[in-house]
């Protein structure tokens, strides 16, 4: 299965990092993997988005026209992004920062609360996490198991710690997509 997916929002909103999480655990299950950052220079507080492709089959290209996702945690992503999205592809809008509906009735729009979930864990910036989690509960890209051995990686040990946060901060997003799907059908 072939997963293309751009992750999009503001620098320091995680943006990149779930991205590097995605491609990076894509790796650990010996998949082929492309990681694509792009950011403003002036990073934190400026737009910030990557494209990620995941595959079981060599990838050709790296470059992502028509993604088959969109992971969108802000407003000017949304704008920018929503027309890309390859018909009947998944886009996850992340509603506590979105305050408008997609245009877009080809698509399967998931809208979750990201940032008030990641609230009510005690900590907002695993809002990123709980976008991934629906996104992997949608689609089985990679597993989280993967994603939490990437996540050990890449954070310092001395943030270890913080492992099982992200790791409820993903279950919640999955829940939370499981009953935004539930009440679409």
């Amino acid at each position: 299965m072939l997963h293309e997916v751009v992750v999009a929002g503001f620098g320091g909103q995680g943006v990149l990092l779930t991205g590097q999480l995605l491609a990076y655990a894509g790796m650990l299950e010996d998949k082929q993997v492309a990681w694509i950052p792009s950011y403003g220079p002036e990073m934190r507080g400026g737009t910030a988005n990557c494209t990620v492709t995941v595959s079981e089959q060599e990838i050709s290209s790296p470059v992502v026209e028509e993604p088959s996702a969109a992971l969108i945690f802000n407003l000017p992503s949304l704008a920018k992004f929503e027309s890309r999205v390859r018909p009947g592809g998944i886009l996850l809008i992340n509603s506590s920062l979105v305050d408008r509906k997609s245009n877009r009735k080809d698509l399967h729009v998931y809208e979750i609360p990201a940032n008030e979930i990641a609230d009510t864990l005690g900590n907002g910036r695993v809002a990123n996490m709980v976008m991934l989690g629906a996104y992997l509960e949608l689609t089985g890209a990679v597993s989280v198991a993967s994603v939490m051995k990437a996540l050990e990686k890449v954070l310092p040990e001395h943030r270890h710690n913080l492992l099982p946060l992200n790791q409820k901060a993903m279950e919640m997003g999955a829940k939370a997509v499981r009953k935004v799907a539930a009440i679409g059908a």
